[in-house]
């Protein structure tokens, strides 16, 4: 029982403590919330300290209008991420703002058909002007104009959209001039998949985007890395896309796994199936370092990467 004589020690906050600071305070008390925000930083910088590791980066939800998209940037362009897996809506959200318009502080307490009679669009509390999706789609539909007439699979799509991004603070773009391969494996579910339907009915099949080929690429990443580590903000089918490959590679799972998320296992949704449910299926070793943590990830993350960062100022980056 000598494991389960370890004090809680009580959290000490201080005037100009920094970040990393506070969280070594969470890890000091260790238990709730706290502790396995902790705990996710400590195996948030083994997985960026290490140089045989390769580090995905799954992102469901509404983060990017949320205020989370130069959090995305920094990672991409620092290399401290090497995979990116999204929903195709963050990567929409992403271009509205490359293309030069914003997401506004809403409220969740309105008359939703007032906001219809406005065209204001709400995601929770964030507002979207309609007239500035429409600046998207048009934006958007030109950019495909553009696009190189062949086979593709979505990565190389994406690939080629961020290269014709200009904003340097697009997460596309960001991923287009670092070599970080975005994937979406659910990409028609969204404004890209409406806009490319559009096109091709209006211009004919000028390019092709092969789904499958996906899978060809995000095999052949995690089968060669030596080790490979997953931080999942949300669920999903960015979180299952990325642990699924370990059903088909056989490396025995995930070495290093975080889960940051408000859903449930009870439900059986796939968004709340925990990790200790993926050792199971072979997803996460049974050996991985490896925490979930329930909370709301648009505060816990940000705090995650500050921290993360300190520490590697202080220690020989990866990379």
């Amino acid at each position: 029982m000598k494991e389960y004589q370890k004090r809680i020690e009580h959290i000490k906050v201080h005037s100009d403590m920094t970040v990393d600071e506070l969280i070594r305070e969470f890890g000091k008390c260790g238990v709730f919330g706290a502790g396995r925000v902790a705990e996710a930083v400590d195996i948030f910088y083994e997985m960026v300290s290490r140089e045989d590791t390769t580090t995905y980066l799954g992102l469901a939800g509404a983060l990017v209008p949320g205020g989370m998209r130069r959090v995305i940037t920094d990672l991409i362009r620092d290399h401290l991420i090497d995979v990116l897996v999204t929903t195709g809506a963050n990567m929409v959200h992403d271009m509205i703002e490359a293309f030069g318009a914003s997401h506004y502080r809403g409220s969740a307490i309105v008359d939703d058909a007032e906001l219809y009679r406005l065209q204001i669009d709400r995601i929770y509390d964030v507002f979207l002007y309609e007239k500035n999706f429409s600046m998207y789609d048009e934006r958007f539909i030109e950019l495909l104009d553009d696009l190189p007439s062949r086979q593709m699979s979505i990565r190389e799509f994406l690939y080629e959209v961020g290269k014709r991004i200009d904003d340097p603070n697009s997460i596309l773009r960001a991923a287009a001039d670092e070599g970080v391969p975005v994937f979406c494996p659910a990409i028609s579910d969204s404004a890209i998949g409406l806009d490319v339907w559009r096109f091709k009915l209006k211009h004919g099949p000028t390019f092709f985007v092969e789904a499958f080929a996906d899978l060809d690429d995000f095999m052949e990443i995690v089968r060669k890395a030596k080790r490979n580590g997953a931080i999942m903000l949300g669920g999903g089918v960015p979180k299952n896309f990325i642990l699924q490959a370990m059903i088909v590679v056989k490396r025995g799972g995930y070495d290093y796994a975080v889960q940051i998320t408000m859903d449930r296992p009870e439900p059986g949704g796939l968004s709340g199936a925990t990790l200790e449910e993926a050792k199971s299926w072979g997803k996460v070793s049974g050996r991985a370092r490896a925490v979930q943590v329930i909370g709301d990830a648009s505060i816990i993350f940000p705090l995650m990467v500050a921290a993360v960062r300190e520490r590697l100022a202080q220690s020989k980056p990866r990379r």
